[in-house]
Parts: C-alpha cells; structure tokens; sequence
C-alpha cells in the first residue's frame, strides 16, 4: 500500500481527494493537514510515501512547507493547484525548484465532464511518483558557483555547425530546463524548441517562469511562427511541435506518439529532417522512452546529442534509454549541459 498525506485548507476539498485516493486499492489515506505547518508535523510523525500539497494556505504555504520537508525528511510531494491564474502556476513551479516531484490541477467535481480523467492522473501520479527515490535538499543552497568551461570545439565538426536546439524532458524536467536556459547569455543565437510533459493548463505558467530566470525570450509556440536567434519555444497543451521547410513552427494534432501529444519524438524527427545533422538533440529526466530512439537518428546523421546523467536526474526513464542505446555524444548534469550548449553556440559563430 501506498501512503498518502493530503494537505488542503479546505476541508471539503480533503475530503474531495480522500474519497479519490481511497478508491484505489493500493492507495491509503494516512493523514490530512490544513495548513504547511501541520503538514511537515504529520510528514515527520507518519512518515507518507507521498504528499498531496495544496498551494494557497494560511500559517505557511505549499511552496514554504515543501521546501521545509525536503530539507529535514524528503518526500515525494505532489503540488495540486487549484486556480491555474499566473500567480498559483508560477508558485507551483517555484515547488517544484524546492524539491516537489509533479503539478496537478485540483480534480474537479464529479459532474465535469474533464473529472474521470483528471482522476486517473491524479491516482497514476501519486501511485508513479511514490517510486521516486529523493536526496535531501540543503537550506541555502550556494549561489554564485561557476561550470568549468567545457572546450569551445567539443566534438563539433565544423561542415556540422548547429543551427537549432531541441530538447525533450518529462518528470523532473522543469528544473533542468530553468537551470540549463539561466546559463545561457542573452547573445546566445541558437533558436531553443522544447516539449515538456506536462499536466494541461501550466504550459504558459512554465513558460513565463522560465521568462523571469532566462535572459532568453521564451513563448509558448504558436502555428506558423518563424524560429528566431535565441528566442525559446515551448509546445503549447494537445499539440505536437514541428519545424517546417521554411524553419518555422507547425503545430500537429497527429495522433500521440508513446501515449503523449507533444511528443520529444515528434519534434526529434521534425528536426532531424529539416535540419539533418545541423542540429543540437538533448533528453533530459522523465518517465518512459520518449526520444530516445530519435535521438539516435539524430546521433547518426550527425547531430550533437546530449542526456542528462544519471545522478541528477528525478527518473532516469528516458535519457536511460537513449543510453542503452548509445544515442548520446554526451552524459552531463544540467550545468554541464549549459557550459555545453554555450561552448557550442559559440563554435557556430
């Protein structure tokens, strides 16, 4: 059985989710708390295997008790917002940075037409993200710290220049991306394509929370936008990210690929096929397959290929694969994936 601490500061809406969880059967309620204080009391006293953490509450909030509970007893903590306005979405995110493992939006009532669904991942992603295995996070983490250089030429030839970046990423992936773009100088040139797995409704949240760490442009990508210098693109919800003949953006309703609609791989092969081996492929955390066999083809036709390793990475699901099948150039933590991205940004100057 899979223990589950509920916080809300509402009482109706624990009860809400309790009648959801406990309808599973490998799922068990343990406890509830209203507000973040009672919330890492009864983390420390129960000892949950997940958390269910609401945002907006009195005495401490979501964001303050998640970072609390990740730095005495690690937990895998799931963010459940219920109003997806900027504010909420972009706390959520900040949750994310502070060690929680997934964002949902709150079930609604039973007499929606989206509540069967937003049900099921609710229970599939407490049930997945009890897997995860947590390190504990340490208050005041160092800032300031600098990534050894990495050489300018590394392993670019100069006939293979890049001229595009794609990266793939699913659970845990937020972080990462926020971590590699804040390393990136506003000069950098190489436009930046990205497909995060992602709950509906917090993709333009995500990208305007790695607007405010980037000094890159970021915009959830829109049909028929050209690819400009440094600018970042995220695939908007239900769409699968293309790039064109003319190296602009063509949004697909294609049906999904390895279950998911953006699909890495879809934008993988888009890019491989505009853009041949003139093109940067990196996979970072994240549950499942996706990616990986195309970053191979983009290994073999010459592109640059970067995973994440495994040490940094949430779930070694999908830059695990790639490994397996040696689709990568390079194996990096996320700042040595920023010290890559730049070295090679400078080379195709």
């Amino acid at each position: 059985m899979i223990k589950v601490l509920i916080v809300d500061d509402s009482a109706s809406m624990r009860m809400f989710l309790e009648h959801i969880l406990s309808s599973d059967p490998g799922l068990m309620v343990i406890g509830t708390a209203g507000n973040g204080e009672e919330a890492i009391s009864q983390a420390d006293r129960l000892a949950p295997d997940v958390i269910t953490m609401d945002i907006d509450m009195p005495l401490m909030n979501g964001l303050d008790a998640t970072r609390r509970i990740m730095e005495t007893r690690p937990v895998p903590i799931v963010i459940l917002s219920g109003v997806l306005d900027r504010d909420e979405v972009i706390t959520s995110f900040r949750a994310l940075e502070a060690g929680a493992v997934a964002a949902l939006q709150k079930p609604q009532g039973e007499g929606h037409p989206d509540h069967a669904w937003e049900v099921e991942a609710l229970i599939q992603t407490v049930k997945l993200m009890s897997e995860i295995k947590l390190v504990r996070r340490w208050p005041q983490a160092k800032k300031g710290e600098t990534v050894s250089p990495l050489p300018e030429t590394a392993g670019i030839r100069p006939s293979q220049t890049p001229q595009v970046v794609a990266i793939g990423a699913s659970t845990g992936g937020p972080v990462v991306i926020k971590e590699i773009l804040s390393l990136l100088e506003k000069r950098f040139t190489l436009p930046v394509l990205i497909v995060q797995h992602m709950s509906p409704g917090f993709i333009r949240g995500f990208a305007e929370w790695l607007a405010l760490s980037s000094g890159l442009p970021v915009h959830v990508a829109s049909d028929g936008v050209k690819l400009l210098p440094g600018n970042v693109y995220v695939a908007p919800d239900g769409c699968h990210m293309l790039v064109d003949r003319n190296k602009g953006i063509r949004l697909s309703d294609a049906p999904p690929e390895n279950g998911l609609r953006p699909a890495v791989s879809a934008l993988f092969r888009s890019v491989t096929r505009i853009y041949g081996g003139r093109a940067v492929g990196v996979l970072l955390t994240g549950m499942g397959r996706d990616g990986a066999d195309e970053l191979l083809i983009m290994k073999k036709m010459g592109a640059v290929t970067i995973i994440q390793d495994q040490a940094s990475s949430v779930i070694y699901g999908m830059p695990g694969e790639a490994a397996k099948l040696d689709a990568a150039s390079f194996t990096l933590p996320p700042a040595g994936i920023g010290a890559l991205l730049a070295a090679i940004e400078k080379q195709s100057q």
